[in-house]
């Protein structure tokens, strides 16, 4: 893993917490200077650019290069110290399948007063990782806890 995709000893949920803290005030300053459309777009765009890069560090030391089995592997980064759990559906080479029945992410959020832009900090990024990370991995997701349901159901396929 390089250092610049995740520092050593933190956790994901610790990292996301951090930019979430200037994300806030970003937020903030874009809403009254611009309104909430404008801020909204631009939280969205700039985290989507951020997880592509991310994603990219990743594969970029992914052990033998990107596969759905090395994304499985660095899955512990994000669940690290129960930030999420999870509950494995199926797990392959070519499909992974989990849902998550508690988000941390999403009560970090809320407890920081971002619940209106949550999704827009983490959800957002999943799929977007996918992009940076092997444009082969694909994301399904109908749900998720942060914006009101009961779990958030991925479904991670791997195509030729």
């Amino acid at each position: 893993m390089t250092q610049s995709a995740h520092p050593e000893g933190l956790s994901m949920l610790e990292k996301r917490k951090i930019e979430a803290e200037i994300l806030k005030e970003v937020y903030e300053t874009l809403k009254a200077s611009h309104g909430v459309e404008v801020a909204r777009k631009t939280i969205a765009e700039s985290v989507r650019r951020s997880a592509i890069e991310q994603a990219r560090q990743f594969a970029a030391a992914a052990p033998g290069g990107t596969s759905l089995q090395a994304f499985q592997d660095v899955m512990p980064l994000w669940t690290k110290g129960g930030a999420l759990e999870i509950e494995v559906k199926t797990a392959s080479d070519t499909e992974f399948t989990f849902n998550v029945v508690r988000c941390r992410y999403a009560e970090t959020y809320k407890a920081m007063g971002l619940g209106e832009i949550g999704a827009l900090l983490s959800c957002n990024r999943d799929g977007a990782f996918c992009e940076g990370y092997d444009p082969k991995m694909k994301l399904e997701r109908s749900q998720t806890i942060m914006q009101g349901a009961s779990h958030c159901d991925f479904k991670y396929t791997y195509g030729k």
